[in-house]
């Protein structure tokens, strides 16, 4: 079996990222690599992926409920409404990642998804996912960025939204279902 794969106490054999974090697992077994829809749910996804720069992944998932709460559930018309004192409350939130640019990023890219339509946020960055591929052999073989994450980040940096590089953006496709790279051997591999 690949190094790239785990078979935990439980029997179940899976990417071996995951390690022995329980809220890694449960993120791992119920939420990475699942088609996400929705343009609340995308918007948090892309909230939390650009909070996540520079940092850990469990970071932000052991934070995550605080970020709800302090970004009103990351309802896109409430966080564009947000002003100078909300930036100062979520500055002075020890629950959440307090760095300005990125909360000034996630409040714009509110206000740009709050201009959109209803479901527009979804269609555009579903038409960005690849056609579907055999499951990766090992990690090598999992790209950071590909054809498609550097469209999606031009496209969305032309609109004006932030914190939506490449390498972002392709770990929001994993992370939201635009593609699946649960290594081959884990039991979410589905091809």
């Amino acid at each position: 079996m690949s190094t790239d794969i785990r078979v935990d106490a439980d029997g179940v054999a899976r990417c071996a990222w995951v390690g022995d974090d329980p809220e890694y697992r449960r993120y791992h077994d119920e939420e990475w690599g699942v088609p996400l829809h929705g343009d609340r749910a995308l918007f948090e996804k892309l909230s939390l992926e650009g909070f996540q720069a520079g940092l850990s992944w469990i970071t932000i998932l052991r934070k995550r409920p605080r970020f709800r709460e302090a970004f009103a559930g990351f309802e896109p018309l409430a966080v564009a409404a947000f002003g100078e004192a909300d930036v100062a409350r979520l500055m002075a939130d020890a629950g959440i990642i307090r760095n300005r640019a990125k909360i000034e990023a996630t409040i714009s890219n509110a206000r740009l998804v709050s201009e959109m339509d209803a479901g527009e946020l979804d269609a555009l960055m579903w038409s960005f996912a690849p056609p579907a591929r055999p499951s990766p052999r090992s990690f090598a073989d999992i790209p950071a960025v590909t054809a498609e994450s550097e469209a999606m980040s031009k496209d969305l940096r032309k609109r004006g939204f932030r914190f939506v590089g490449p390498t972002t953006l392709y770990a929001l496709m994993q992370s939201a279902g635009l593609v699946d790279d649960h290594v081959a051997g884990c039991w979410r591999t589905t091809r």
